[in-house]
């Protein structure tokens, strides 16, 4: 499991968390059950604001206050594998780095059935 798959078990919830599907009745099948889940959003800023220190994080900017509210270690290597993950093979860990990390995590979580405030979204 990578570091954005973490990020997204740590917003949404983990896989295991989830209602067992239901079995497929003749008017349902598999598809409905599937479908009803992948339409469900999560309100990302909400979950992270309802995180037991989210008041004294700045994780609305910083991608290392994001990772240290939801428990994963905001290392330099942590962060290089997380943006590798999303598709830069040359962070360095600037600024200028880790404020593309962050906005394309936030913009992967919209991906993925977050629902983002618009300015993570530009």
């Amino acid at each position: 499991m990578g570091i954005f798959s973490t990020i997204k078990n740590a917003v949404f919830g983990d896989d295991k968390d989830d209602a067992p599907t239901p079995s497929p009745t003749p008017s349902t099948g598999f598809g409905a059950a599937q479908d009803a889940k992948a339409t469900t959003t999560v309100d990302v800023e909400q979950k992270l604001d309802a995180m037991g220190s989210a008041d004294s994080l700045n994780w609305r900017t910083s991608i290392v206050d994001l990772l240290k509210l939801i428990g994963v270690d905001p290392s330099y290597e942590n962060r290089k594998e997380l943006a590798t993950e999303l598709g830069r093979a040359d962070y360095s860990g600037s600024a200028e780095d880790n404020v593309w990390l962050h906005r394309q995590t936030m913009q992967e979580l919209a991906k993925n059935g977050g629902r983002v405030p618009a300015e993570f979204l530009d």
